[in-house]
């Protein structure tokens, strides 16, 4: 599958997801130009924050728009907006929408190899299990897989690993569905940051300390969650692809 090819780390591009990213269509009404996600498994996914940013950037590079951008997702239409511009490196700032907690899921016990985890269990868009921890000292990726296959998850679910650092701070690891370990996460902090926040071990605003740089969070009083991080234009190119014969 092309998706495979191309997020491939030795032979393609290397990268978590491909994204095909198409006009506005009269099926997204108010939309500048709608994604379609892929996981470097070849996967759906519904949503990814750091993708959509990044097709913001790209829209944003042609030109056409100035500095707001509505993309149509597998979630809903998406508004982002330029909170700063330097060349072909953006700062942006994503409203996520609202985080919805599964009944019963706020603080759940997950069994998971004869051992309990607690977790809170969420839909950003996508399928969210944020498991808190005190540390980081244990083999976390093993977990991420085992979670993200779980019987408790049909469709799979993004994991992520979640330390408290403070009133206004927590660090996060990501364990992605279709693509394993990320550095990070849109959705994946938006999740973590919610659960945090509906467990009442921080308050908006949320610094999300990610493996690559920390992602500012704020809760609007209506639930709406906004998310602010990078988006850089590194290069582009054409890429060639064989279907392999079956």
């Amino acid at each position: 599958m092309m998706a495979r090819a191309i997020c491939d780390r030795h032979t393609g591009v290397g990268a978590d997801g491909w994204l095909l990213v198409a006009p506005a269509s009269s099926s997204s009404p108010g939309a500048d130009g709608g994604i379609r996600l892929y996981n470097s498994d070849g996967s759906d996914s519904e949503i990814s924050g750091n993708g959509t940013r990044c097709a913001a950037a790209f829209l944003l590079e042609s030109g056409v728009l100035t500095d707001e951008v509505r993309i149509a997702t597998g979630a809903g239409v998406k508004h982002i907006r330029v909170l700063e511009r330097r060349e072909h490196r953006y700062l942006l700032e994503m409203n996520m929408g609202r985080a919805m907690v599964e009944e019963g899921r706020q603080r759940f016990v997950l069994e998971v190899d004869g051992r309990q985890w607690d977790a809170t269990i969420l839909n950003v868009g996508n399928p969210q299990c944020a498991v808190f921890v005190e540390d980081f000292d244990f083999d976390w990726r093993a977990l991420g897989k085992r979670i993200e296959y779980h019987e408790l998850f049909p469709n799979r679910t993004n994991v992520s690993f979640v330390r408290e650092a403070g009133p206004h701070a927590i660090d996060v690891l990501f364990w992605e569905r279709g693509a394993g370990e990320t550095m990070s996460s849109g959705t994946g902090s938006t999740g973590a940051a919610a659960a945090a926040m509906l467990r009442g071990l921080v308050s908006s605003p949320v610094e999300v300390r990610t493996p690559a740089g920390p992602l500012p969070l704020r809760m609007e009083p209506n639930g709406d969650l906004y998310l602010t991080g990078p988006a850089e234009i590194i290069g582009g190119g054409e890429f060639y692809w064989e279907r392999e014969s079956s």
